[in-house]
């Protein structure tokens, strides 16, 4: 019997087609939904960046200096937004800085970028993350505010509360640096060279000397802090514009300066 092998015909390669809008704006939401989803399952982490902002307000403003605040309005004001500026914080500078840096650390960069999945999706997703834990602490402070003697209209809240959203941007930008410089173990100790020190230097919660006033200019905490008085009407410092620019310079350095680390270590 004869036997005839056939060779099949050479096909055309398949077309690189983008992917459709749909798919990709899903993508994005699906890798944001299980970011979130495993931060808020993470106690060490959902624990104190959703609860110590408004314990620490409750316990200044309400147990320790309560009578003083009742009769200062503008005292109970600004420990509010010291509070909440403290509540943006931390999501993005250790969400980005810790996650990123175990992420380069085991690889998981790496093999991301060889899914088919949209590039900037963990990215997006870290930042998606950080959004919603300060969503979160903005309900929470929004709550608490009556028991610290402060009366704030819907409006006010809603303002503020949509300035801290997109404040946690540049802290993510610097959390994102420090990922792609340190080591898993070290980026908690580098994240808190950035985040306890600017606590206090950035005059959100307590007043620096005459002398060390400058200093508080340098931090995007007390810039974020006068764009949200600002922006309910409240007497601030400075412009709201020169605030605007200072947090958006600082998101975008420190982004792009991440990105070239990566990009420098493959």
């Amino acid at each position: 019997m004869n036997t005839t092998l056939t060779i099949p015909a050479q096909t055309a390669p398949v077309a690189n087609l983008p992917m459709p809008a749909s798919r990709l704006w899903r993508a994005y939401a699906i890798e944001a939904k299980y970011e979130t989803l495993r931060m808020l399952r993470a106690p060490a982490f959902a624990g104190p960046f959703l609860l110590l902002p408004v314990v620490l307000y409750l316990l200044f403003a309400v147990l320790l200096f309560g009578p003083g605040i009742a009769k200062d309005p503008r005292g109970a004001l600004l420990i509010f937004m010291g509070f909440s500026v403290l509540g943006v914080m931390g999501p993005g500078l250790f969400g980005f800085g810790i996650s990123v840096a175990m992420e380069r650390e085991q690889g998981l960069l790496k093999l991301k970028r060889a899914l088919p999945m949209p590039a900037a999706a963990s990215l997006v997703a870290k930042l998606m993350m950080s959004m919603v834990f300060v969503a979160i602490v903005m309900a929470t402070m929004a709550a608490a505010a009556p028991l610290g003697h402060l009366r704030l209209t819907a409006t006010q809240l809603l303002s503020l509360s949509f300035v801290n959203i997109l404040g946690a941007l540049p802290f993510c930008a610097m959390g994102f640096l420090v990922g792609s410089l340190s080591s898993g173990k070290a980026a908690p100790a580098f994240v808190n060279l950035f985040y306890l020190p600017m606590i206090y230097l950035s005059a959100i919660l307590l007043p620096l000397p005459k002398s060390m006033e400058w200093i508080a200019l340098l931090s995007p905490a007390f810039h974020l802090d006068q764009l949200g008085l600002a922006a309910m009407g409240e007497a601030s410092h400075g412009s709201p514009a020169i605030h605007i620019l200072v947090l958006a310079g600082v998101t975008l350095v420190f982004t792009a300066l991440a990105q070239y680390r990566l990009s420098r270590i493959g």
